[in-house]
């Protein structure tokens, strides 16, 4: 068998780098306490977008940033996700911040189900029977976590729901947008909301950034955010999609690992049943996915977190 090539072995440790960074997110977050959810992810599009800037210009990419910006219907779709991008880090820093790590990670588990519903609902696609028991399958698993709690996991729903449909915007845009220049499109269009929110929580007196260490955790998430994207990127070029794909779910596990070993959050007995429901529906979509290999449809979701 042919050894693999160094661009798909540096392709592969990109992809491990990007999920590592993702799936260890909830140990940084709790770290920028007394920041509330609401002025961390201020910060994030804001330090996000100027790191953005200095990369597009690194990069060479400036070009592709102006032209996005250029574009009004593409301005507004990227407006709608970036909506979207804002709820879907609001809701995991809240939840990573409350307790909720294990629900947290799975809203991604469960992404792919959502992805699959998206498209027969919005884009009228037919499904293969399979995939029909992967998604009743998941279904039933949102069902037994329901029950569980006493209530539905709404973090988790949100979260793959924000995720999925943010996803199913980006496929409409398709290849005119790279992942640099549609993160600092993405970022530039909710900066303006970003700053003065900052504003006018530096004038109440109630803004926790100073020029120290928490400081610098803040300025901190722009790095996390724009670092792991690019990464994934590079894999992204330089491995097959399934490989990508399975690569995807490193940040969901290490998540629940964090939320279970490091939070001490709790798991009895019917939420790892909720979650081996969630566990067999992605294991007969990924081995239906690897059996029916081919080019990604349109409405394939972007495979990296947002988180």
């Amino acid at each position: 068998m042919d050894a693999p090539s160094p661009g798909r072995r540096g392709g592969l440790a990109a992809g491990v780098g990007a999920y590592l960074l993702w799936g260890a997110l909830p140990l940084y977050f709790p770290l920028l306490t007394p920041s509330g959810p609401v002025e961390i992810i201020a910060h994030r599009v804001v330090w996000s977008l100027l790191l953005c800037l200095v990369l597009l210009r690194v990069t060479g990419t400036w070009a592709a940033f102006v032209a996005i910006l250029r574009d009004r219907g593409l301005v507004l779709r990227l407006t709608l996700a970036a909506v979207l991008l804002a709820v879907n880090w609001l809701v995991f820093v809240h939840g990573v911040t409350t307790g909720h790590v294990v629900d947290a990670a799975l809203g991604y588990f469960i992404n792919p189900l959502v992805t699959i519903a998206l498209a027969v609902l919005v884009l009228g696609e037919r499904l293969r029977p399979v995939q029909w028991a992967a998604v009743a399958c998941g279904t039933a698993a949102v069902v037994v976590l329901t029950v569980a709690y006493g209530r539905l996991p709404w973090i988790a729903l949100v979260l793959a729901g924000s995720f999925g449909t943010y996803g199913l915007i980006k496929s409409r845009v398709g290849p005119r947008v790279a992942a640099l220049p549609g993160l600092a499109a993405e970022t530039a269009v909710l900066a303006p909301v970003a700053v003065g929110y900052l504003v006018v929580l530096h004038v109440a007196g109630l803004g926790t950034a100073a020029l120290d260490w928490h400081g610098l955790a803040l300025v901190g998430t722009g790095v996390l955010t724009a670092v792991p994207l690019l990464l994934f990127n590079s894999a992204a070029r330089r491995l097959p999609l399934a490989t990508v794909g399975l690569l995807q779910y490193l940040a969901p596990v290490l998540q629940l690992a964090i939320g279970v070993l490091v939070a001490g959050e709790r798991m009895p007995p019917a939420r790892w049943w909720g979650f081996g429901l969630v566990w067999v529906a992605l294991v007969v979509l990924t081995v239906d996915g690897l059996r029916h290999a081919r080019r990604p449809a349109a409405h394939d979701a972007p495979l990296g977190p947002t988180a």
